[in-house]
């Protein structure tokens, strides 16, 4: 709790028998999308004993980063960009990462056994939502997060592998019953079923992780989301007993919170890395960022946003060019698009020239 834990626990490396085969399912569906980390290492991720063969118990720590106020309220923003609430600040995994370290120190200096231990925070093949449920934690919800009956959806995981036995914790039961909120609340249907999700229709998935172009029966429906999704988290009704974090580095920065959409979209590479300095936006790079900003620029329903997209014709990045041209066929009109459609002929990028011909179509390329 001195270090800014909220919850802590302990579970075996046992605890999850039924992980792997669910974690298969998951994958041989292709659920995971663009995600290869997660089949590459599959076998460690499965059974914490394989990335560690000498870990015999897991303390499972929760840091709460409950937003003030509503987290969706941004969504109405249309000329600004909404940023998921955990990226409005530092990297939590820098933060969680850091004070796992100092408690990993003092158990095993404590301890009078000889003990070793290493910690992880996301990044690692550790499947911590099951091994938080299986320490009491919390449970995995119908949205397949985690939640806790004292900080609803808002907790950031870390786990400390360590050699020393140390006596394990009663899981936590499914406190879900029969709601739906997040399954309706998904603007995308990528919870086709309740613990079922399709990270492939995933607004954070689509904004994040996907590498390449965002599928066209997607992009209405993401609206000036331009990284991550908060919508079925923010629908639990366990919510009611979340708290504010009180973890200073998880106050959300001012220039975060609704960033206008003009500014983003105006930002060259340089900007863009010293804006995003220090947190986790900065990791999928300044041209899958301006797709999603573009995209949002789309969605917009604001013209005077085009010359800004239309700037962006000439990029690079074959994503940023496609995006542009989608967001300027939603904002112009027709013979305006026509107009700028002579571009088509010298794209060198399939793609682009396929975004082209929606355009010019008036319809969609995916």
């Amino acid at each position: 709790m001195r270090l800014g834990f909220d919850a802590c626990r302990i579970a075996r490396p046992d605890a999850i028998p039924g992980a792997p085969a669910h974690l298969a399912a998951f994958l041989a569906e292709g659920r995971h999308g663009d995600m290869d980390w997660l089949a590459e290492k599959s076998g460690w991720r499965a059974d914490p004993r394989n990335l560690w063969p000498e870990v015999r118990s897991i303390v499972l720590l929760g840091m709460n980063y409950g937003p003030q106020g509503d987290a969706l309220a941004t969504l109405a923003q249309k000329t600004a960009g909404n940023i998921s609430v955990y990226a409005r600040h530092r990297d939590y995994h820098d933060v969680v990462k850091g004070k796992l370290k100092l408690l990993a120190g003092f158990l095993l200096k404590m301890d009078k056994r000889s003990g070793e231990a290493k910690v992880f925070v996301d990044t690692a093949p550790v499947m911590e939502k099951p091994l938080a449920a299986a320490a009491g934690l919390g449970w995995q919800g119908r949205h397949t997060n985690l939640v806790s009956r004292d900080f609803g959806s808002w907790l950031f995981l870390g786990a400390i592998f360590t050699t020393l036995e140390l006596a394990p914790d009663a899981p936590e039961s499914d406190h879900c019953g029969n709601c739906r909120a997040c399954l309706d609340a998904c603007p995308t249907a990528a919870l086709d079923a309740p613990y079922q999700i399709d990270a492939r229709a995933c607004i954070s998935y689509l904004t994040i992780e996907a590498r390449g172009q965002i599928p066209l029966r997607y992009r209405e429906k993401i609206g000036n989301r331009i990284y991550g999704c908060d919508d079925c988290l923010a629908a639990c009704p366990w919510n009611k007993f979340a708290q504010i974090s009180r973890e200073a580095k998880f106050a959300a920065r001012a220039d975060l919170v609704a960033p206008p959409l003009a500014e983003l979209a105006a930002m060259e590479e340089p900007e863009f890395r010293a804006k995003f300095a220090g947190g986790p936006i900065k990791r999928i790079g300044f041209p899958r960022f301006l797709r999603n900003v573009l995209l949002a620029i789309g969605n917009s329903g604001d013209a005077a946003l085009a010359p800004l997209a239309e700037k962006r014709l000439d990029h690079p990045s074959a994503l940023v060019r496609g995006m542009a041209v989608w967001a300027l066929a939603r904002l112009l009109p027709r013979e305006q698009v026509l107009a700028l459609a002579e571009r088509r002929d010298a794209e060198s990028d399939a793609e682009v020239r396929a975004e082209w011909d929606g355009a010019i179509d008036g319809e969609g390329t995916r």
